[in-house]
């Protein structure tokens, strides 16, 4: 019954910026954590960002500067601002949310369908 919806993804030339949204199905101060992972073609999911109940953030060191993860309990949404896009960036982006005791990306987590992010010239 939980439901993750992304969207805001698209093609975007190196340098350029996007802002991925994750709408929920209900209120997101009802997680423990959310995050966005990634995957690219032959590549293991990563998690990208993730935000804590309390604003506590993380960063994978090769989106540190660039990237940046926010909530917005209101619009029951989460975000994730990308900025100075590189090639390698290029995936297919997921927000994924924990409740509970459970980790963020565990079996026991909740998955959104995906947005296509592309960065090319």
């Amino acid at each position: 019954q939980v439901q993750l919806v992304e969207s805001g993804g698209g093609l975007v030339q190196p340098g350029g910026s996007l802002r991925l949204s994750c709408a929920a199905s209900g209120s997101i101060f009802s997680f423990n954590a959310m995050g966005w992972y990634r995957q690219a073609p032959g590549k293991q999911r990563e998690l990208v960002a993730s935000i804590a109940k309390g604003g506590r953030t993380y960063y994978a060191d090769s989106v540190k500067g660039r990237f940046t993860i926010s909530g917005d309990n209101a619009k029951n949404t989460v975000y994730l601002q990308m900025n100075s896009l590189k090639p390698e960036d290029t995936a297919v982006y997921y927000c994924n949310a924990a409740i509970l005791n459970y980790g963020l990306g565990s079996d026991r987590s909740y998955w959104g369908q995906g947005t296509q992010v592309t960065v090319s010239s």
